[in-house]
């Protein structure tokens, strides 16, 4: 029971002020003042009150009836003041206005005017009455599917370069369970957003009844409150998976309060926990997401008794319809000119991808999707390519490559001992003897090139007597070689005869050099 209801009834009871207070822990002063105003309602022919109807009152009326109100309101400056409230709104909005300014400039034209805490309880008032109310939907399980890009991009660091690559985070929940998904992809293109989009069906293994976007490009052509123009591609991807598309109001967050809460919480959930962390490709990126995304699923909330992941398993995932057997995929087209270095310049990705060199000068249909570049010649599939995004760089398959080509490609000592060693094993060692010598490799790879033109021509017993000769007198070039062919000196004798010391009686012998005495 409130204290003024136990006043009213010991003030019934013939209770003195003294005793009210003593039994309350009241003041006297307080309970003159309770008294002085219910003597004050009860005088009131408005409204007719008596002690029996203010006791049989709700406490918060009879609080209310003895409290009704500031008075501030009824001060003459308040009329004045309410004037202003709607340009100190305003003000507030710009940058670096404050409060305190704002008072000092209303003092400086008002000095009777209020002190700053009224001030400020006034501005205060004024914001709480024009806040409007926000209703707290409610969503069936396996319904809606909320989808947004978090503000803030995550980075992973290219290993070639070593520059930051920033990443934006797409993030998606079911309303009903609050279960989340999140992936980090290379931008909001269209592209990328419906790999991600296709990445979230999989991860939830199954499709709800209707996609929530907000209002970015890659969802939204013309943003309308009443009917949005969709992207075509996003309305094929819908119809392929079998989802409705409902964007969100322009401007109006709330609409998908779930999926703007999730991002607030992934970001202590996810960039906090991963802020200390070097990533070099984005698969990594997104595997260190994943595993800090199951973790945020499996956290038990702490108004509700369950998981999200609980919530999820037990009510949504049996409801969601089946996914289609193959994975959306938009497809782009080009025709495309094969150059004379064997390559078509796809001008999307600043890339270049190879064909076979037969068709050099040739018209090449080119569709390429998010993941895979495909060229087509009179109908035939001629190239695959895995997309590359590297600005100026090539995507090249050595089978595309003329014979000279490969070779120069394929170009390495090892390449060139392998070759000499299967044309014959003495051609092998003298080759591998070629790059034993103090030389950069690259300045005897004509030289290997000359040695296995010889061999095309030369007679192979002849060649490798040849080989050998070099070998024997440490001559490692093309020309000794050439050399030792065009004159046919390979099979030549070049050990010389020994010749015999001449006959003479100044022979020493053994006994000479043990003699511990010379003798003359």
């Amino acid at each position: 029971m409130s204290q003024i209801k136990q006043l009213l009834i010991l003030h019934r009871q013939g209770q003195g002020i003294k005793a009210i207070a003593r039994s309350l822990s009241m003041s006297r002063n307080t309970v003159k003042s309770y008294l002085f105003k219910l003597e004050k309602l009860l005088s009131d022919s408005v409204t007719e009150l008596s002690i029996e109807h203010i006791l049989g009152m709700e406490e918060p009326e009879i609080y209310h009836l003895f409290h009704p109100g500031n008075p501030s309101y009824k001060d003459s400056r308040y009329e004045h003041f309410k004037s202003l409230l709607d340009y100190f709104s305003g003000e507030l909005r710009r940058t670096g206005v404050s409060r305190a300014l704002l008072w000092e400039e209303y003092k400086q034209g008002r000095p009777d005017g209020y002190g700053y805490s009224q001030f400020c309880h006034h501005l205060d008032q004024h914001s709480s009455a024009k806040t409007k109310p926000s209703l707290v939907l409610e969503h069936a399980p396996a319904e809606k599917l909320y989808i947004d890009f978090a503000g803030k991009t995550i980075p992973y660091i290219d290993r070639e370069t070593g520059e930051l690559i920033p990443c934006q985070l797409f993030v998606a929940c079911l309303p009903f369970s609050d279960y989340s998904f999140a992936m980090a992809i290379p931008s909001q293109a269209l592209a990328d957003f419906l790999y991600a989009l296709a990445c979230c069906l999989e991860f939830l293994g199954g499709v709800p009844l209707i996609l929530v976007p907000d209002n970015f490009k890659a969802a939204v052509v013309k943003a309308d409150r009443y009917e949005p123009d969709i992207n075509r591609a996003l309305e094929d991807f819908a119809s392929h998976y079998g989802m409705a598309v409902v964007p969100t109001r322009a401007g109006k967050p709330k609409d998908k309060a779930r999926v703007e809460n999730q991002v607030k919480i992934l970001y202590s959930r996810i960039y906090a926990k991963l802020r200390n962390r070097q990533f070099f490709d984005l698969y990594s990126l997104n595997e260190a997401i994943r595993i800090q995304l199951k973790a945020h699923n499996q956290t038990r909330m702490k108004q509700k008794g369950h998981c999200r992941e609980e919530q999820f398993m037990a009510s949504e995932k049996p409801l969601l319809a089946p996914l289609p057997t193959e994975r959306f995929e938009l497809r782009h087209h080009a025709e495309l000119t094969l150059s004379k270095n064997n390559h078509v310049y796809l001008a999307r990705d600043k890339h270049y991808y190879s064909a076979p060199h037969t068709l050099i000068g040739k018209k090449l249909k080119v569709i390429y999707t998010r993941s895979m570049v495909q060229l087509y010649h009179q109908g035939k599939k001629v190239a695959a390519h895995v997309r590359s995004f590297k600005a100026g760089g090539y995507s090249t398959v050595k089978d595309h490559l003329c014979s000279q080509h490969q070779h120069y490609r394929d170009r390495s000592p090892d390449y060139y001992r392998d070759l000499a060693s299967q044309k014959s094993a003495v051609l092998g060692k003298y080759i591998c003897g070629l790059f034993e010598q103090n030389r950069y490799p690259e300045q005897l790879y004509k030289t290997c090139d000359g040695l296995l033109a010889l061999s095309r021509k030369t007679d192979l017993r002849t060649l490798e007597k040849a080989c050998q000769l070099g070998i024997d007198h440490g001559e490692y070039s093309y020309r000794f070689i050439k050399n030792v062919l065009e004159n046919h000196t390979a099979f030549e004798d070049y050990s010389e005869p020994e010749k015999p010391l001449p006959e003479h009686q100044n022979l020493r012998g053994k006994a000479y050099y043990q003699q511990q005495k010379l003798e003359f």
